[in-house]
C-alpha cells in the first residue's frame, strides 16, 4: 500500500480537487436509509448499511442492486429508481459528515492559500442541498456537479471546468477520488490523480491498477501527502 505521492519533475500544485461522495463526504446513511425506506415500502426488513458501502459510489444501479437483486437492464428499473431518488431527496441531508481527518486537511489547505473545490457526477438536485447541509462545503473556490457539464466523469469535462473557474492551469490540480472513473478523468484532464481507498471502493486493492499517481488509505495520510507534495513544490 502507497501512502506516498510521487513528484513529477515539473509539477506544481495550486489547487487540489476532490470527489464529494465516498471521498469528501460521508453519504452512505442516507443513500442505504433510502434503498431500506424503498424495502420497508414493500414490506422487506432492512439491509445493514454497510451491505451499501461498497456500492455506493456507483449511483443507483449499484444500490438497487443490493437492496432487490435488481440490474440496470431490468424492465422494473426505471421506476424503481425514480422512487429511491425521490426518497432520497427527503433524506439526503440527514446524516451526510465529513470524513474524520478532512476537516483538518481543508484547513490545512486554507492557511496555506490552496484553493480546493468540488468535481461530483452528483445531479445539481441532491449535491446542492447536500452541500448546504455541510458546513465546510461553504469554502470551497469551485462546485462542479453532475448538470454542470454536458459530460460527466470519466469524461475530463468536469475538471477541466473546475480548472477554468479557478484560472489554473488542469496541471496544477490534483484531483482526489475513490473511484476509478475519478482516476481515469484526472488523467484524461491531465491532472495529478490521487486514489483513496478510505472510500466506497468496493476492492481497496484494485486502487493500485487504476494509474493514479498515488494512493491512500486514509484522510491523515492524504493530507500528509499533500503537504509534502506542496512542500516539495514549494521548495523547488
Amino acid at each position: 500500500m502507497s501512502n506516498s505521492l510521487p513528484m513529477g519533475d515539473s509539477v506544481t500544485v495550486q489547487a487540489v480537487l476532490f470527489d464529494l461522495d465516498g471521498t469528501l463526504v460521508d453519504t452512505v446513511l442516507d443513500l442505504g436509509g433510502a434503498c431500506n425506506m424503498l424495502r420497508a415500502r414493500r414490506g422487506l426488513p432492512p439491509l445493514p448499511i454497510d451491505d451499501y458501502r461498497p456500492v455506493a459510489g456507483r449511483g443507483s444501479a449499484g444500490l438497487l442492486h443490493v437492496a432487490f437483486g435488481m440490474v440496470a437492464e431490468d424492465p422494473a428499473f426505471p421506476a424503481l429508481c425514480t422512487e429511491f431518488l425521490d426518497i432520497y431527496a427527503t433524506c439526503l441531508a440527514d446524516h451526510p459528515c465529513p470524513f474524520p481527518g478532512i476537516p483538518a486537511l481543508i484547513d490545512t489547505l486554507r492557511e496555506r492559500g490552496v484553493p480546493w473545490g468540488i468535481v461530483t457526477n452528483k445531479p445539481h438536485r441532491f449535491a446542492a442541498p447536500l452541500l448546504v447541509s455541510v458546513p465546510l462545503a461553504a469554502t470551497a473556490a469551485v462546485v462542479i456537479d453532475g448538470d454542470s457539464t454536458a459530460n460527466a466523469k470519466p469524461h475530463p469535462a468536469p475538471l477541466l471546468e473546475a480548472a477554468r473557474r479557478l484560472g489554473i492551469p488542469p496541471q496544477a490540480c490534483v484531483y482526489v477520488g475513490d473511484e476509478e472513473r475519478d482516476i481515469v478523468a484526472a488523467r484524461a484532464a491531465s491532472m495529478q490523480a490521487v486514489a483513496v481507498r478510505y472510500g466506497y471502493t468496493a476492492d481497496p486493492a484494485a486502487c493500485d491498477g487504476w494509474g493514479a499517481h498515488g494512493v491512500v488509505d486514509t484522510p491523515s495520510a492524504l493530507q500528509n501527502c499533500l503537504l509534502t507534495w506542496l512542500t516539495t513544490v514549494a521548495t523547488q
